[in-house]
């Protein structure tokens, strides 16, 4: 399944695989985090961790624009897909908050 078909998978889940083009994810996150202030993507093996890491880079880059930074926060997830339990790695994305 390709990442147009599949990047919004419920509320604001971004799924990432191997072969997602880096800045496609990144103006997904982008428009997400415009819109809702809150993302997550998600990723299963090795090269889709490595996608959504660049795309996040990316989307750092595209919201300094409108001056949002970001920061994300991984975390280990456990999905069903077809019918087998694997490990995927989450990220929540949400816009950085300015220190005092």
């Amino acid at each position: 399944m390709s990442f147009e078909e599949e990047h919004l998978s419920g509320p604001d889940v971004i799924k990432v695989s191997a072969k997602s083009r880096s800045t496609a994810v990144a103006g997904a996150i982008a428009g997400v985090i415009r819109e809702h202030r809150y993302a997550e993507v998600q990723a299963i093996g090795a090269g889709a961790v490595n996608q959504a890491v660049k795309a996040l880079a990316i989307a750092r880059g595209y919201l300094s624009r409108d001056e949002i930074d970001i920061v994300f926060t991984p975390y280990f997830t456990e999905v069903n897909i077809d019918g087998q339990e694997r490990t995927a790695v989450r990220f929540a994305v949400e816009p950085r908050v300015p220190q005092q």
